[in-house]
């Protein structure tokens, strides 16, 4: 079985990736929606979360073996950050959605030193902007990023289009093409759902899919 399968079983046996076509949830956007995703449930299932984080630390080793710094997002990249650091033996950080108010007012947190070559541990990425203004806030800090790994990805236009605009490479354990077959496949969807969810990634602004 492919990584991209073996991690879409595995986030759909513990609803961290839950389909709901019929009846679509709302996002703080306002966009309908036929998926709900909430990775940090890996978290809580440690065979999951051991496919998780060694499937993150495979990407880093296959796809930038450079790397000499992991930095995860806030909040949801910083616990497999730690986790992947801790595996492959590297630094971990991580980077604050904003700058402390006190202290030393920092933003990125762990030592980070210019130069370093850094690859950021992202959770989900949709229309790619959290992860890219954390690749902003390292390259302004001197960082050399590599890139970003990441446990699942929708594969929106928008998201490709910001991530390519920025230069920024991201690879993730799997994507929304392959859970949506995957839920097919195991009967969590009908099949015939499976083109009302492309519809879906393919413009989150058109609702035609619903009751389709």
């Amino acid at each position: 079985m492919s990584r991209e399968k073996l991690i879409a079983k595995d986030l759909l046996s513990i609803k961290a990736v839950f389909f709901r076509p019929d009846e679509p949830f709302t996002w703080a956007s306002g966009i309908k929606s036929p998926v709900y995703c909430d990775n940090r449930l890996t978290l809580t299932s440690p065979e999951v979360r051991n496919d998780v984080e060694n499937g993150l630390a495979e990407i880093v080793r296959e796809v930038y073996p450079e790397c000499e710094v992991l930095m995860g997002t806030s909040t949801a990249g910083i616990a497999h950050a730690a986790i992947v650091g801790h595996i492959m033996g590297l630094p971990m950080g991580y980077v604050r959605s904003s700058a402390k108010d006190h202290g030393r007012g920092n933003q990125i947190e762990g030592r980070l030193e210019p130069g370093q070559k850094v690859v950021v541990i992202e959770d989900l990425i949709s229309t790619g902007g959290s992860v890219l203004d954390v690749v902003k806030v390292l390259r302004e800090a001197g960082a050399e990023v590599l890139g970003v790994a990441s446990i699942f990805t929708y594969g929106m236009k928008k998201g490709l289009d910001r991530m390519a605009e920025a230069d920024v490479k991201n690879v993730s354990l799997t994507n929304f093409d392959v859970i949506a077959e995957v839920a097919a496949e195991s009967g969590y969807i009908r099949k015939e759902d499976v083109a009302r969810l492309i519809a879906f990634r393919n413009n989150p602004a058109d609702e035609s899919w619903i009751g389709a």
